[in-house]
Formats: structure tokens, sequence, C-alpha cells
């Protein structure tokens, strides 16, 4: 009886060195480069040099893999809520990374504003958030009300960003506000001359400390 090579038994996905998270990376590199309609089962085995059946093993079906996408950027702003004592900063690392990973990958945006959180790996993250939340003083209704509205500021601010990002110059720039008739309009146009009031990050960050102090206001009322 001849020995049994190494790895014999292995299947096809395994001698590729397939694995769930390497799956994961390259259907969000695949979505990066070319937008999500050109994701499918088969773009996906060909950008792996796989059978498109082979993906299954790992990932069951289409909606598996769409759910494993939004994971893939929850879960890498999840990171910045651990290690911190304080709440309201953890929630404002959060926010700010995870409107960083959504802008940095528009095409998960329709999916992150439609898609609930059902992967295990984002169901954890949850668990730990509200845990932390909870360990804060808030109550557990009040805990999740935070966490979600928080997400979904964040979700909807990254979703505005990426469709109303115009030309200064074309309408509603600031360039373009900037020349707007300054008698009837004085304070836009001066906002946009100097602006004040125009930069996106510091909007969001904004609207994001004013929510934490709200958050606080309530958490034990």
């Amino acid at each position: 009886m001849r020995a049994e090579k190494p790895g014999a038994r292995r299947g096809r996905g395994e001698r590729a060195g397939l694995s769930r998270q390497r799956i994961l990376d390259a259907a969000l590199d695949l979505v990066d480069q070319r937008g999500l309609k050109a994701l499918t089962m088969r773009s996906l085995g060909e950008q792996l040099d796989v059978e498109a059946m082979t993906l299954y093993h790992y990932v069951p079906n289409k909606d598996a893999l769409l759910d494993g996408l939004v994971e893939q950027v929850f879960t890498a702003a999840a990171p910045a809520m651990d290690g911190a004592a304080d709440w309201q900063e953890s929630l404002r690392e959060y926010a700010k990374a995870l409107r960083e990973g959504l802008l940095r990958h528009p095409a998960i945006l329709p999916l992150a504003a439609s898609r609930p959180a059902v992967t295990q790996a984002t169901l954890d993250a949850i668990e730990a958030s509200l845990r932390m939340l909870t360990d804060s003083g808030f109550p557990l209704g009040r805990a999740l009300h935070a966490l979600n509205a928080m997400s979904v500021f964040t979700i909807g601010h990254a979703v505005m960003e990426a469709q109303l990002a115009v030309d200064a110059h074309e309408s509603g720039g600031t360039g373009w506000l900037a020349e707007l008739e300054a008698e009837r309009y004085p304070l836009i146009a001066r906002a946009a001359r100097d602006g004040a009031g125009v930069d996106d990050e510091e909007r969001f960050l904004f609207a994001v400390d004013a929510m934490l102090l709200g958050f606080d206001t309530l958490r034990t009322s």
C-alpha cells in the first residue's frame, strides 16, 4: 500500500488556497474595480482562477456573498471601538472608521444601506458594542438606539457624499455658490468664499459630536 501524498485529500478550493476571507477580499476588490453589477459567482471564480462551483463550499449563495461584503466594511470599523475606556470616543472613532471605509469602497454603499447585519462577525461586533454601552450605563434599549442611530447616520452621510460630489465650479459647487448674487444670498456666498461649513468631514464630525452629547444627556435620564 502506497503512502498517501500530503494534501491528496484536499479539495480544489483548498489546493487553490481558498478560504472564505480570501473570497470576500477578492469580491471586494472586484466590485471596487468593476462595480457591484459585475459581481457574479462566475466572475469571482475567474478572478480567483477557480470554477464558480468551488466557491459554494465557502459561501453558500450570492446573498451570503453580499452579506460578507457588508461584513468587510463594518468589521473593519469595529476595532476602533476596542480598548478605549470612554464610550463617546469609541463611538466617535467607530463612526469615523465606518465613513472612511464606505467612501473607500463606494460600491458597497447600496448594500450597507439595504442589508441587515446577519453574519456571525457583524453580530459579534454589535454584541461587543452593546456590552460596552451597557457597561457605561446605557439601558439596553437606548444602547441599541444609540448604536443604530450612529450607524444609520454614518451610512446616510456617506451616501450623500458619494452621490453629491461635484466639481467646485459645477452647479452647487463651492465656486458656483461663491458667485451667487451677494445682495440676495450674502451668507451662502460668504460661506462658499471662506470655506465655512463646506468640508464634508468637518460637517460629519460636528454632527457626530452633537449626537454623542445628546446620547450622554439621555443615557440615564
